[in-house]
């Protein structure tokens, strides 16, 4: 984790998610990147409108005004970092981003959404979380003492999973936590408990997992089996798999990663499949 993303609306959310983010710069001597998208009207952000750059430079200017205001801040000072103003929708900027600057963790803030907000429009945190390729760490809270003894990674134990696993291993390894492997047995899937247990175990056998448990929750849903044990517990993590689904096929899908970003009150992280 040499290189980490923040982006931001300098809300509070966001600047918990920087307060997280400047931590684990520390403890592993990581570079951290801030990034703003602006949210200019549709009619100033086409490229093809040429007659609007002093609107444009407004907003530039306001972006760079609230970027020195954030410099201010009491905890970011003798701190170091690198900003950044993107022109496109939010997951557009951050894609670019990563790709430029070879980032290895995104850490985001988040209030969640929920209702019609959240079937119809959804979060920015949503959005990224659904089409990024880096590991996405998304923070709810103000977390004075960010530490991960405990990060619960659930998955349906698919052979798809095999690679949001390999990377949740490698990110539990970094942090020092002890991963414990879940699977939520739910009455529309019910397996045994023999069942249950060979399946986890097929699953990594040959993968390398180190300092993990293998767990199996009872639950009426999936979403609720994560929360519950999460919490039975005491863990400080929850992280899943992503399958990037988008469109038509994401509305009437949906994602469980995406509900547990939305719906979680504690951090979350996710790994593309």
């Amino acid at each position: 984790m040499k290189r980490i993303l923040v982006p931001t609306d300098f809300s509070e959310q966001a600047e918990n998610a920087l307060k997280v983010a400047l931590k684990i710069a520390k403890e592993h001597d990581s570079e951290i990147f801030v990034i703003h998208s602006m949210e200019m009207p549709l009619n100033l952000s086409t490229k093809s409108n040429t007659g609007s750059l002093p609107e444009s430079l407004f907003f530039i200017k306001l972006a760079q005004k609230r970027f020195g205001e954030l410099r201010e801040k009491p905890y970011l000072q003798d701190i170091s970092f690198n900003e950044a103003i993107g022109h496109n929708e939010i997951y557009e900027d951050i894609e670019e981003a990563c790709k430029k600057n070879n980032i290895d963790l995104i850490v985001m803030g988040s209030n969640g959404a929920s209702g019609f907000k959240e079937m119809f429009v959804g979060s920015n945190t949503e959005k990224v979380v659904r089409t990024s390729e880096t590991p996405v760490l998304v923070i709810k809270n103000n977390h004075p003492d960010f530490n991960i003894n405990d990060f619960v990674f659930a998955t349906d134990f698919s052979e798809e999973g095999r690679s949001a696993l390999d990377k949740a291993q490698k990110f539990a390894k970094k942090v020092g936590a002890k991963m414990h492997l879940l699977f939520v047995n739910t009455p529309a899937g019910f397996k045994t408990s023999v069942q249950a247990q060979e399946i986890m175990e097929n699953f990594v056998r040959g993968m390398g997992v180190e300092n993990y448990s293998l767990n199996i929750y009872n639950d009426t849903s999936v979403e609720k089996g994560i929360l519950n044990f999460t919490q039975f517990i005491n863990a400080q993590l929850i992280g899943m798999g992503t399958h990037g689904r988008k469109g038509i096929s994401h509305f009437f899908n949906g994602s469980i990663s995406e509900d547990m970003v939305n719906h979680a009150n504690m951090p979350v992280i996710t790994f593309k499949i």
